[in-house]
């Protein structure tokens, strides 16, 4: 199943072309790097067998590219938030 959530970075306001590039190379290949209103992050659209592992997997990709993770988003409304998802 692809899981779909954003990685928000610790510490870090804008995403260069060089952290994007950092980020791609450490796995991060399923995101989308961003910055918004002085907030980087990585939406993912990753593949695992269950929301845990794609999260854990994400924030393990983020990590290894030098970067903290401060916290992660799934979207209000999101299937992943309800029992069924």
């Amino acid at each position: 199943m692809i899981y779909e959530f954003t990685v928000v970075l610790a510490g870090q306001d804008v995403m260069t072309t060089d952290m994007a590039e950092a980020l791609y190379v450490g796995g991060c290949d399923d995101g989308h790097p961003c910055s918004s209103e002085g907030v980087a992050a990585v939406s993912f659209d990753r593949e695992a067998d269950c929301l845990e592992s794609a999260i854990r997997s994400a924030v393990a990709d983020v990590q290894k590219a030098g970067y903290t993770v401060h916290h992660v988003e799934i979207e209000s409304g999101s299937p992943l938030l309800t029992a069924d998802g």
